[in-house]
């Protein structure tokens, strides 16, 4: 069925599906810290790598403290407007970094929300990210093959 449903699948669902990780908080499901907790520990217990969507640096330090494997720091006002946090909003990803960096120095950062061209990447990574969650900047492209390619080749900049 087709619509904003990410967050409303089972760990074990997933899993069975081939998936090897899962989204968890995305803006179409926030849930509680404990729920988010209770979400990670049933990731790890179906070995899937869990990446935790955060609206805000304060949000994105609590959920360091659980030991995600990864935290995607994702203002939801900008998901899916091509308005890339990394250039609207630098304070908001380099807040992240530095509160997450605070409570996990190890911790995996990514950027999302509006992530669409070649140069978003490039400066999310500048801030100091490991990478960037991406999902309608490819999905509603054109051409999603060549946005692929702008993304990988901003990695070398």
């Amino acid at each position: 069925m087709p619509g904003a449903f990410t967050g409303h699948v089972l760990a074990e669902s997933v899993k069975d599906a081939g998936a090897f990780g899962t989204l968890i908080n995305h803006s179409e499901r926030q849930l509680k810290l404990v729920d988010i907790d209770a979400t990670i520990r049933r990731a790890n217990d179906n070995e899937l790598i869990s990446c935790v969507c955060t609206s805000n640096p304060q949000i994105s330090a609590a959920v360091a403290c659980l030991k995600p494997d990864i935290i995607s720091i994702e203002p939801p006002e900008l998901i899916g407007t091509g308005i890339a946090v990394s250039k609207a909003q630098p304070e908001v990803v380099t807040n992240t970094i530095r509160l997450v960096r605070k409570v996990d120095d190890k911790a995996i950062i990514l950027c999302g929300a509006g992530i669409s061209h070649g140069e978003d990447v490039s400066v999310a990574l500048k801030l100091g990210t490991q990478g960037v969650l991406v999902a309608s900047g490819i999905v509603k492209a054109k051409d999603p093959y060549t946005i692929m390619h702008e993304f990988a080749d901003s990695t070398r900049k």
